[in-house]
């Protein structure tokens, strides 16, 4: 793929709703106010695996979106096209009848909204047969339901895509959206990826191990993707370049999977045609300061020692949704420089994304 801008973004989290939440929660963690999680409380009558978990409090789409089509939204949909709708606010992008084909929209997840899957299953095994199953739940067992809703609800009439990546998810989202936009089958793409907070991926994720550090978390992250020459009808001010992104595989993980990820950092390097000297901050997947299962690879790679954020800290285990995270915090933070995205799952599988970002919101692009 080549560089592609970023023009405008907003993430949900459990900071709230938005750019100006996001940044707030950075602003107290760099003040050593860090929220492990919050009390779960009653948001579920269901046993939960553990007390406390990150997730977006009092979340309604009807009070962003009004009530008019979001009855039948479950809760990884209302994320996303709330989450759209901030961005393409926030970007400025100038939505009319020319423009809608020309936008499309790729999102990635784990397997979309598990409890909608579950809860209609379900169904089919307690109602009086013939199974008198609400027909109105089956459209949330889809997976791409959420990316089908963005479409609808805004009339994003091109590329519609979904990808289940898992912990690469939004990596391969960003490769995904940035081929779509170079081949040009469209001009703009909404990129992003969703996770929910619900007992079924509570207890998905805390069965795998992977909250044993780290409580479940849930987000969405929006970010509106141009060319630098595509028009300001797409958004006035580029934000952050996605410069370029690769995945491996590093088959049985450990070693393998290390010298994999240290491949896509030296790759990710020569497509964008940086000097690794340059790449002052790494956003990587781990928790814990003592694990170096991608900061080791990327320290060998780059031959020195960036900054390392590790965004699940704040945010939780947020999955395919943790890059999209990353990407947003990063965005957040408003200063100047070459970073690095990074992800590895339980599998083998590696990947990286370097960015470029621009100081003080972006630069215009007129």
């Amino acid at each position: 793929m080549s560089g592609v801008v970023v023009t405008g973004w907003s993430a949900l989290t459990s900071a709230g709703v938005g750019v100006d939440a996001l940044a707030k929660r950075l602003e107290l963690a760099e003040a050593g106010q860090v929220e492990k999680g919050q009390e779960i409380g009653d948001l579920y009558e269901e046993p939960l695996p553990a007390a406390s978990g990150h997730f977006l409090t009092s979340f309604s789409p009807r009070e962003h979106l009004g009530r008019k089509g979001t009855s039948t939204y479950d809760r990884a949909t209302g994320l996303a096209v709330v989450c759209c709708q901030e961005a393409l606010r926030e970007a400025g992008v100038s939505l009319d009848d020319e423009v809608r084909p020309r936008i499309g929209v790729v999102l990635g997840t784990s397997l979309g909204s598990f409890k909608s899957t579950s809860d209609y299953t379900r169904e089919t095994l307690v109602q009086e047969k013939p199974y008198l199953v609400n027909p109105m739940l089956f459209p949330n067992t889809v997976m791409n339901c959420a990316a089908g809703q963005v479409a609808i609800r805004f009339g994003l009439r091109g590329v519609n895509t979904t990808i289940a990546g898992g912990t690469l998810g939004f990596l391969n989202v960003l490769r995904y959206a940035g081929n779509a936009i170079e081949r040009g089958h469209v001009d703009v793409v909404v990129a992003g990826a969703v996770e929910e907070f619900t007992p079924h991926r509570a207890w998905a994720t805390h069965l795998t191990g992977a909250t044993e550090v780290v409580a479940t978390g849930e987000a969405a992250g929006m970010f509106v993707l141009a060319k630098e020459s595509t028009p300001e009808w797409a958004g006035t001010r580029q934000r952050a370049g996605v410069l370029a992104v690769a995945t491996a595989y590093g088959p049985g993980g450990g070693e393998a999977a290390e010298t994999a990820l240290a491949g896509c950092v030296h790759r990710v390097l020569a497509k964008a045609g940086v000097d690794a000297s340059e790449v002052s901050t790494v956003y990587t997947g781990e928790v814990d300061d003592g694990d170096r299962r991608e900061y080791g690879p990327i320290v060998r790679a780059l031959g020195h020692r960036p900054e390392r954020v590790m965004v699940k800290r704040l945010f939780g285990e947020c999955d395919a949704a943790s890059g999209a995270v990353a990407l947003g915090v990063l965005l957040a933070e408003e200063r100047g420089g070459l970073c690095l995205i990074t992800a590895r799952g339980a599998d083998g599988a590696v990947g990286a994304a370097i960015v470029r970002r621009y100081a003080d919101g972006g630069l215009d692009r007129g």
